[in-house]
């Protein structure tokens, strides 16, 4: 069932998506002080883009790293949640994307503040 919904993910803006966060992470790792957040945004995307059958894990945040969420957020960050939000909720529309649009107001808290999580997949 994973690689189903991952396939439909997919095809129905997950691809999109993720393109959009590692766009946003390349223009984050031209400053050096951006470093961290591009490379977070990288797992980011790469979280988004097959995110059935992967777990997030809360991560201790230090003062750096939510000094790098508050820029996150004023540089961009919030119309990417935005987005997310605006897709989920248009996915809502039909059953068959109910799943899918709550896939994607997880994801939109994720995004919110991305230093902060760690993306894993569960051993089986």
């Amino acid at each position: 069932m994973k690689t189903l919904g991952n396939i439909l993910w997919f095809l129905l803006g997950g691809f999109i998506m993720a393109i959009v966060l590692f766009i946003e992470g390349l223009i984050f790792c031209i400053t050096i002080i951006g470093i961290p957040l591009g490379i977070q945004l990288f797992k980011l995307s790469g979280f988004v883009l097959w995110p059935f059958g992967k777990t997030v894990e809360d991560v201790s945040c230090n003062g750096f790293k939510v000094f790098l969420n508050v820029l996150w957020l004023v540089f961009g960050g919030i119309f990417t949640v935005a987005a997310f939000y605006v897709i989920g909720a248009i996915l809502h529309i039909t059953i068959i994307g109910i799943p899918f649009g709550k896939q994607f107001f997880k994801i939109g808290k994720f995004c919110f503040m991305p230093l902060g999580h760690t993306f894993v997949k569960p051993q089986a």
